[in-house]
């Protein structure tokens, strides 16, 4: 009962934080200090990681399944995860409560949910927090800095040395702006200064790396198209399709998946997934469809290449080297 009453107040305490973060709304971080919490990388943890994935259907049950068995094919056994999800719910509504989470019963049916106030006990190494799409309506109408510091200081308080991640995702194919324009843009304009930037002007949220979900996608999709990735000949390769066989256009399929979790296994354990297995099972335990041979090596490279280039992942880029 002590305990119980120790973790209410705790709860009560983070909230009347994010009240009060919201009601002050905080100036995005100066760019050079920004900058300067990049500037050493994160050490490698060195052992299997207990991660908690805090989203909607860009994180899906498939793809933390697949993290999980990279993981343990690179000898981190002790890897586990677990997740909350919803139907494109923003951090906001996760921090509202169930009955705001669009899809919550549907979404998280399955033996590896835990609840999201579960970030606040300790437990977790590693939490990866998701926000909805359309991007530019989450920091419009979901307050999104202000809920992922919450998120943040939520995560601190269970664990102070919780690493914390932002998973960076994407938008629609048939976007206005253009697919690829969209996601060079917003990388700076929406998940580093409108998001990373103002939700860590709060010196008790720390600081936040990034998981580059979209610019691996963007470079893949880049190299995919310049002939560059035996097997696949568009980004349409990447999503999944419906059975009648028509594309979903902000859905992954799974080869999408694989190279999402290929990129949380680069961020969060800091180590090249070249030479990781290229068929995995999905969360259902049936077997993905595999890319080709010739397709996995080119990628799992790639997806070294871009967390490697962005201090953000926290991954010392002079691995690069062999460093």
């Amino acid at each position: 009962m002590k305990r119980r009453a120790i973790f209410g107040a705790g709860l009560a305490s983070l909230f009347a934080g994010f009240a009060l973060s919201r009601a002050l709304r905080p100036k995005p971080m100066n760019p050079a200090q920004f900058a300067a919490r990049y500037a050493v990388p994160l050490p490698g943890p060195g052992r299997g990681l207990s991660v908690f994935h805090l989203g909607h259907s860009l994180v899906g049950r498939d793809m933390p399944a697949m993290l999980e068995q990279l993981a343990v094919a690179a000898g981190f056994a002790g890897h586990r995860h677990a997740s909350q999800l919803g139907w494109g719910a923003s951090l906001d509504q996760h921090r509202i409560g169930p009955a705001a989470v669009p899809g919550f019963a549907q979404e998280n049916a399955h033996p590896n949910h835990a609840p999201a106030e579960s970030v606040a006990r300790p437990g977790y190494d590693a939490v990866v927090l998701t926000e909805m799409v359309e991007i530019a309506d989450a920091i419009r109408h979901h307050d999104s800095a202000a809920a992922l510091a919450y998120w943040a200081r939520a995560a601190r308080a269970g664990n102070p040395e919780v690493r914390l991640y932002l998973y960076e995702t994407w938008h629609r194919l048939d976007d206005a702006e253009g697919w690829l324009t969209r996601l060079d843009a917003d990388f700076t304009r929406a998940w580093q200064d409108a998001l990373l930037r103002v939700a860590m002007a709060d010196p008790d949220v720390g600081t936040i790396h990034l998981v580059p979900g979209g610019q691996v996608l963007a470079a893949a999709t880049r190299a995919i198209e310049a002939g560059q990735v035996p097997g696949l000949a568009s980004r349409d390769a990447l999503f999944s399709r419906d059975a009648s066989g028509a594309l979903d256009p902000i859905h992954l399929g799974d080869a999408g998946a694989y190279l999402i979790a290929l990129t949380h296994f680069a961020v969060l354990y800091h180590q090249s997934p070249e030479g990781l297995p290229g068929a995995l099972r999905k969360a259902d335990g049936q077997a993905a469809i595999p890319l080709a041979m010739a397709a996995v090596a080119p990628l799992q490279r790639l997806v070294w290449q871009v967390v490697t280039g962005y201090a953000l992942t926290g991954v010392d880029r002079a691995k690069v080297d062999g460093g």
